[in-house]
């Protein structure tokens, strides 16, 4: 059991993760820091921690572990923040969707990747943010990848791991460069779809929600996700990003073509082989 956590970004998953070690009984108190106060004491009141503090070195004391669960951007200010409060007994983690640009700015800041810190990622969200949504159960059953560096402790990664088990994730081991691009096909380039279908039909016509049904809804539901958060996984994961997308592009080529050429039995026969695939993970 971790006797005290501080969470640095008190939202959808850094409260998801809190709230989720409560019910494991995995932790005896979590510290919030952030910026925002009023969103402290919400965090508070809703008991998704025990207490908070706006100093980092009084938030940071005597913690085992530390959190961070802000947008990307903010990592450099943060780890240079924490830098001079944190010891080897301290582990430091994080939950961000892109990996190889946190371990860089880790290596920037610190010089090298301290062997207490472990580059984490749960596969896992809603497109509600903000510490109201946070759930307890929000991570059964859904992938925590952890991108370990060659002089990452052992022990560390081992306590992590037992840590995000107790919240129901299952733990997988990964190289950075093969995550970024797994997570750049898909998670990053479903929400870039999203949010160009919102974008297109905001441009086209503004009235067309208006008339648009479930299978709209469904599609872009996870365009109602974080702005901030989806614009710095955009600047931290560039190329794979736009690798996805412009494969993406040829294959609606490919339908526009099968279209306009009037080819409905290969249109069909890739319908068919689309939901075979989709019907397929779903019962995995």
């Amino acid at each position: 059991m971790m006797k005290k956590i501080c969470i640095i970004g008190v939202g959808l998953i850094g409260g998801s993760f809190a709230v989720g070690l409560k019910k494991a009984n995995k932790v005896d108190m979590v510290v919030g820091f952030g910026r925002n106060e009023n969103n402290l004491i919400k965090a508070q009141e809703l008991g998704v921690i025990d207490k908070f503090s706006l100093d980092i070195a009084q938030a940071l004391n005597g913690v085992n572990l530390v959190l961070i669960a802000t947008p990307v951007n903010s990592f450099k200010a943060i780890l240079e923040m924490i830098k001079p409060h944190i010891n080897e007994q301290m582990i430091i983690s994080d939950v961000g969707s892109t990996k190889a640009s946190i371990v860089k700015i880790a290596k920037e800041v610190f010089g090298e990747i301290p062997q207490n810190f472990i580059p984490a990622h749960p596969i896992a969200g809603k497109e509600q943010s903000g510490v109201e949504a946070a759930d307890a159960n929000l991570f059964q059953n859904k992938r925590l990848i952890i991108t370990p560096e060659k002089n990452t402790n052992i022990d560390s990664i081992v306590i992590i791991s037992d840590l995000w088990e107790s919240v129901g994730a299952k733990v997988e081991i990964m190289d950075i460069e093969k995550h970024d691009d797994l997570l750049a096909m898909t998670s990053h380039l479903p929400h870039m779809l999203a949010f160009s279908l919102m974008d297109y039909l905001m441009n086209s016509n503004p009235d067309a929600c208006h008339y648009a049904a479930g299978g709209f809804k469904d599609f872009s539901r996870i365009a109602s996700s974080d702005a901030v958060m989806w614009r710095d996984i955009c600047i931290n994961n560039p190329e794979q990003i736009v690798k996805h997308i412009e494969g993406y592009q040829q294959g609606l080529d490919k339908i526009s073509n099968l279209i306009k050429t009037n080819q409905p039995e290969a249109l069909e026969q890739l319908f068919r082989d689309a939901k075979s695939a989709r019907d397929s993970w779903l019962k995995d």
